[in-house]
């Protein structure tokens, strides 16, 4: 095959340090969407973004040119920067250090959505 073809589908968790609950409603879609743009700058395929006061649900199309660990590297300390340098909070904000990352199969992906 001359072509590489994959369809690798994450959802990829993960959290506020110390789960606080930061991410207010006033500054969730700011956040959501600079983290929804990383995600395309790194050339994945953004699907959508959720989440509750203290953590995201990311999904996107894997593209095989990354790998998981250096997306998710690029998608937290991007965020927590603009996040930082914004001052959003008082403080340093900080993602937690691990996350959650699960594959699903496109057949899956309208019940993952909702």
């Amino acid at each position: 095959m001359p072509n590489t073809y994959t369809q690798i589908y994450v959802m990829l968790v993960f959290a506020v340090k110390g789960h606080n609950q930061l991410i207010h409603d006033d500054i969730e879609e700011r956040i959501h969407k600079y983290i929804s743009g990383t995600v395309k700058n790194f050339s994945q395929k953004f699907i959508c973004i959720n989440g509750m006061p203290d953590h995201v649900h990311i999904l996107f199309s894997m593209a095989p040119k990354n790998s998981l660990s250096d997306v998710v590297k690029e998608i937290k300390v991007s965020s927590s920067k603009m996040i930082n340098e914004a001052k959003m909070f008082e403080g340093k904000f900080h993602w937690q250090t691990g996350y959650g990352a699960f594959s699903y199969s496109r057949s899956q992906l309208e019940d993952v959505i909702a």
